[in-house]
């Protein structure tokens, strides 16, 4: 088996024929299979997925979960499962385009001391301005804050050597964040441009608060500055509080009476009162990832799988 086509579809009852047509109709020289992941879509993608799979039982696996893990999840699922020299990820929604499989394939095929060839985004059709904002400060504040770095606008659309799924496969963490996971391992890694295409069907489920909440995740999961400056904004403040203590003294002692600073003292408590509370939020944050990890749960639990022969 030369290639392992990796698709995770939550709620894409418009898209994964769609999809499945355009992968056979593009990668005819090689011998691939196509590995479905259904995120527990609540549509009707699995039914659409038992029809492929009839159609082609030969080159089609199906993957369904038993409720909605996320992507990263459907991803790493897909993965156990491959069986290709070579492992490629593309969405179901037909924003990417099938034919930078051949792409990338070509390039590995072409150029051994390479890894892995990752596609990211040359230009996108109809994105919200806000969405667009904060992409671009995701990318500037998780690499000022990270020591793994993470190439602007590089997405999950990549193809990779079994090498570099063997690292992924090894990471089994809960707490999921491809993009951190693959810059992490390493490896040799060629960018490619790609413009990404309408989707064909229905709306995207990545809104601007699951983008938000994504990012987040992103970041305390590779970065442990938020915590560093939670402690030292906290040594600034007492600092701050104690030479304005010390000047309201010698103030008070030198024109005889006590200042009537009763307002800036209010609002310097409400201050930093908020700040705090932040912290203490950040510091919940990945006290709450730490208890999931001790859990150890599975990354995704299996409701049926067709066509899988591990």
């Amino acid at each position: 088996m030369q290639l392992s086509i990796i698709v995770p579809a939550y709620n894409e009852e418009g898209n994964i024929r769609k999809i499945y047509e355009a992968i056979v109709k593009t990668i005819k020289t090689i011998t691939y299979e196509t590995i479905f992941v259904d995120d527990g879509s609540s549509d009707n993608t699995s039914k659409e997925l038992d029809k492929i799979y009839k159609l082609d039982k030969t080159r089609v696996r199906v993957i369904t979960f038993s409720r909605n893990f996320g992507k990263d999840a459907a991803i790493y699922a897909g993965l156990e499962y491959a069986n290709g020299t070579y492992t490629a990820i593309i969405d179901a929604d037909m924003q990417q385009n099938p034919k930078y499989i051949l792409t990338m394939y070509d390039f590995l095929e072409n150029n051994p001391d390479y890894d892995q060839v990752a596609m990211t985004i040359k230009k996108r059709k109809h994105i919200p301005f806000l969405k667009k904002v904060g992409g671009t400060l995701f990318y500037k504040l998780i690499n000022l804050l990270s020591n793994t770095k993470f190439k602007q606008n590089a997405s999950d659309f990549r193809m990779f050597r079994q090498n570099v799924r063997d690292a992924i496969l090894s990471l089994k963490e809960t707490n999921r964040f491809s993009k951190g996971i693959t810059s992490w391992i390493g490896f040799k890694t060629m960018y490619l441009d790609y413009d990404v295409e309408s989707r064909f069907s229905g709306t995207t489920k990545f809104n601007f608060k699951k983008s938000l909440d994504y990012a987040i995740e992103g970041i305390t999961d590779y970065s442990d500055k938020p915590l560093r400056l939670a402690f030292t904004l906290g040594v600034i403040l007492v600092i701050l509080s104690n030479i304005y203590l010390i000047y309201f003294i010698i103030k008070s002692l030198i024109i005889g009476k006590i200042l009537s600073k009763y307002m800036l003292v209010v609002a310097l408590i409400i201050l930093i009162g908020g700040i705090q509370l932040i912290f203490i939020g950040i510091i919940g944050k990945y006290l709450f990832k730490a208890f999931i990890e001790t859990k150890n749960r599975p990354i995704y639990i299996i409701k049926r799988k067709y066509g899988i022969k591990k």
